[in-house]
């Protein structure tokens, strides 16, 4: 898909993110402007910052390549992740908001009055925020891969840089610019190509999506194996090219592909024939387009368990996620978070009714990317696969734009709430100088993380966030919000045994290859088992060491559930003290 239009597009919006970037720098003076933006972001501003930061690489391009490789059991990663908010409205954010508080640890400290429970609500907070940032940096290289044919890493850089610039630049108030304006572009440019596209598959003929065959080439087609993979194919073909498959190599010559399992070595380039059914990398479901539409499809040995783990996550980690979080501080009310979240909740519901779209139309135009494994590319490879010349050139490029913008957004916001964290709890420095030099050090572990990490979809990569948040800061934000008998001890034990299990599970996952083996449905979705876990030993630990119950909590929870105009929700002040010019 190299175009010089996808290249000025992305051009265009790193630009812009620094240009906008820069004029939030003429405002953010404080350490409040830094931190929380002062707390006076309006709630259609902050909702679209929000919906900004929260589409993210595993929203624009990750939903998309799920779909498109295992059917309808992935549309609850969009539906968790919109209903995640309706909890968090309900729950959550006005309470949040009452306690004063600029991050998640000083919630926790105002909370249980413990530097205890704080440091490890910090560690869990960095744990996330990282495994969240990563798959943002892996999405930024798929894309400018895709767009330029520039190696991995060359995208992860590109976003640390900008992000790390801007976040040192303005702080809160800075990025509340970018993710508002970046949200609308990323509506935009997943949008209007959608329009087209749809329109050319009805004008083709609108394809089935449910036929009983596999999906099949529909001309002559060259795949370019970046990696090695092991495939599977349905039946033989015959394939010209230059490359190696099962030890042999070959030096643009015909190969009989028989029926069964074969490795292809990475740089290998092959031509498969018109009409031949798609062989499957060995690791995806290999489902005919028929069984592919139907639920219970993904190929898991337990997709029941599979779905209920990832309802689990997305529904209950969106409120532990510290970088969505953080944006409650900084609206100026309780009231203004609620109506905040509502409009929120608008936001998400119309951008993804688009990403599935494009996985559905994937199974028809795009299907040798299940044999590459390189399904998160559907997205930015479909505009020019349906559509020819100029046209499909410029609507390639929007979309290489916003994706852009969704990671640039995202990893924006995670490295404010990440520098925040780090500058109060790690490095202790104070003021606006700890937080740009925390920002560095909260952008240079995830890109250090991308040269190690495997190839995992990114949609995968920000569940099992969720399924960390949802284990360990949930628990603790519920609880520690509604019921006065959590104690000291029952928020720490309860935070390590949902999280560290659910951390683990998530990291053996990413950096290891668990093949087929009936424990790997419990390790990449662990949500099922650890979420249960954190919230009982958080509460029968508290009943069981009530001694411990924080002193003041009965003042503590009037502060967090009183009406606004009472004056007990330290809109003034930080619950911390940190708040100082």
């Amino acid at each position: 898909m190299t175009s010089g239009y996808a290249v000025v597009a992305v051009m265009v919006v790193v630009l812009g993110t620094i240009l906008v970037g820069a004029y939030g720098l003429r405002v953010s003076r404080t350490t409040s402007d830094f931190y929380v933006a002062s707390r006076t972001v309006s709630p259609w501003w902050n909702a679209s910052a929000i919906g900004g930061e929260y589409l993210s690489a595993a929203s624009f391009v990750g939903i998309a390549g799920l779909i498109f490789a295992y059917g309808p059991d992935m549309l609850w990663f969009p539906v968790g992740y919109t209903a995640g908010y309706l909890v968090l409205l309900t729950m959550v954010a006005a309470p949040l908001r009452r306690s004063g508080a600029y991050t998640l640890p000083d919630f926790a400290e105002a909370r249980f009055r413990s530097r205890v429970v704080r440091g490890v609500a910090s560690s869990l907070a960095l744990a996330i925020g990282w495994l969240y940032l990563l798959p943002q940096l892996e999405g930024a290289g798929l894309t400018l891969n895709t767009v330029t044919g520039a190696p991995d890493w060359a995208g992860a850089l590109v976003v640390t840089v900008v992000v790390t610039v801007n976040v040192m630049s303005g702080g809160m108030r800075s990025i509340t610019f970018v993710q508002a304006f970046q949200y609308w572009l990323k509506l935009t440019a997943i949008t209007v190509p959608i329009i087209f596209l749809v329109a050319v598959w009805q004008v083709r003929g609108a394809d089935s999506l449910t036929e009983p065959e596999f999906p099949s080439f529909r001309q002559d087609t060259e795949v370019s194996f970046q990696r090695q993979a092991t495939i599977h194919a349905e039946q033989e073909i015959v394939i010209r090219g230059t490359g190696v498959v099962d030890g042999e190599r070959l030096e643009d010559r015909e190969l009989l592909l028989t029926s069964g399992y074969h490795r292809i070595d990475g740089g290998s380039k092959f031509t498969f024939p018109k009409d031949a059914p798609v062989p499957h990398l060995s690791t995806m479901a290999h489902n005919t387009n028929e069984s592919w539409s139907l639920p219970a499809s993904s190929g898991a040995d337990f997709p029941l368990y599979g779905a209920y783990s990832l309802i689990i996550a997305t529904f209950l980690g969106t409120m532990g996620l510290p970088h969505v979080i953080v944006r409650f501080y900084t609206n100026p009310n309780g009231t203004a978070a609620r109506r905040t979240t509502l409009i929120v909740l608008g936001l998400l519901s119309v951008f993804y009714l688009m990403p599935p779209i494009y996985g559905a139309l994937g199974r028809v135009y795009t299907p040798e990317l299940l044999m590459t494994g390189q399904t998160d590319a559907v997205v930015l490879v479909l505009p020019t696969r349906m559509i020819d010349g100029i046209g499909g050139q410029l609507l390639g490029a929007l979309v290489a734009g916003g994706a852009f913008a969704a990671f640039l957004s995202t990893s924006s916001g995670l490295v404010v709430s990440l520098a925040g964290v780090l500058s109060q709890d790690v490095l202790r420095l104070g003021g606006v100088r700890g937080f740009r030099i925390s920002a560095v050090l909260a952008c240079l572990v995830p890109l250090a993380m991308t040269f190690v990490s495997t190839t995992m979809p990114v949609a995968d990569m920000v569940g099992l966030a969720f399924a960390v948040a949802a284990s360990s800061l949930c628990p603790l934000l519920l609880l520690g919000i509604w019921s006065p008998k959590t104690t000291t001890i029952g928020a720490v034990a309860g935070m390590l045994a949902g999280g560290v299990p659910a951390l683990t599970a998530g990291l053996v996952t990413m950096f290891t290859d668990t093949g087929d083996s009936w424990y790997e449905i419990l390790l990449s979705r662990p949500a099922a088992w650890t979420v249960p876990l954190g919230f009982t030993v958080m509460y029968v630990v508290s009943l069981a060491t009530q001694k411990h119950v924080p002193a003041g909590v009965q003042r503590t929870m009037v502060k967090l559930h009183a009406p606004e105009n009472l004056g007990l929700d330290g809109s003034g002040s930080s619950s911390s003290g940190q708040e100082r010019s």
